[in-house]
This record gives C-alpha cells, sequence and structure tokens, in this order.
C-alpha cells in the first residue's frame, strides 16, 4: 500500500466538472495498491496515515499528526504511483493490483477511514479527475506500508 502524502492548506477533486470532495488544512493521500497487498493491513496503513506527525508545534517542529492537529483527510486513488519506472521511457502497471482488487481496497481503507475520522472525503475510484491542491511547506512523504 502506497500513501503519497501532502500537508495542505485545502485540496479538492472534481470530475466533469463536478466538485466530488474538499477539505480545508489536513492531508491529501493519494492512494495506490499493489499486486499481493492485503486488507488485513489496512488497519496498519489507516493508523499510519492518522498518526504521521507532518504538523508544526509551538516550536514549528513536525511533531504533530492529523489526529492532533483535527484536520481533514482526503483520500485518492491514483493507481499510477504503483507503477514500475525502472527502465524505459514509458511505466509498466504490472506491480499495480488489478483495478477490482484496488477498488476493492480502496472502498475498504474509505469505509475505514470514515469510521475511525468522521473529516475524510474521497476522489472516485477508476474516474478522470481534477485534483486541486495548496501544499502547505510543500511538505510531501512517501509511506509504504507491506
Amino acid at each position: 500500500m502506497i500513501g503519497l502524502l501532502q500537508r495542505v492548506s485545502r485540496a479538492r477533486v472534481e470530475v466533469d466538472g463536478e466538485l466530488v470532495a474538499r477539505i480545508d488544512a489536513g492531508l491529501l493521500v493519494l492512494t495506490a495498491f499493489s499486486r499481493g497487498d492485503r486488507a488485513e493491513r489496512l488497519p496498519r496503513f489507516l493508523d499510519r496515515l492518522l498518526s504521521y506527525r507532518v504538523f508544526a508545534d509551538a516550536d514549528g517542529r513536525m511533531n504533530r499528526s492529523l489526529r492532533d492537529v483535527g484536520g481533514g483527510l482526503l483520500l485518492v486513488p491514483q493507481f499510477t504511483l504503483a507503477a514500475d519506472t525502472d527502465s524505459g521511457n514509458r511505466p509498466s502497471f504490472t506491480p499495480a493490483a488489478p483495478a477490482e482488487e484496488g477498488q476493492a481496497l480502496f472502498r475498504q481503507l474509505l469505509d475505514r477511514a470514515r469510521g475511525a475520522w468522521p473529516q475524510t472525503s474521497a476522489g472516485r475510484f477508476g474516474a478522470d479527475m481534477q485534483v486541486s491542491l495548496t501544499n502547505d511547506g510543500p511538505v510531501t512523504f512517501w509511506l509504504e506500508v507491506h
């Protein structure tokens, strides 16, 4: 499971000109699943997203998590993060979970996230999404859970 975490002051997702998700300050997480990812790892992945310390404390150090600051969580499915880019000039998507598996894992992650964190929004799996964000910092982290 891959999460590209971006600390944002705001973010939104549109599909066909329709606003489908938005958050103010919080985390935008582009999410991908690889072949072999298992639903049993979703709780750990979600816990890492909610607990990862990327927000500044009173001293300006990244010591606060999403749980600490009460920000929004915007999950956006992006299978291209699971691509193999080691050779050539075109990515291979062989490492990515098949669409049906990726969609099932994303749905389960979203259900868990909404249960644990009411300020959760999401993009639409398989849609041509337009994602807009203001990266705060910029602060961006690659997070993997195997």
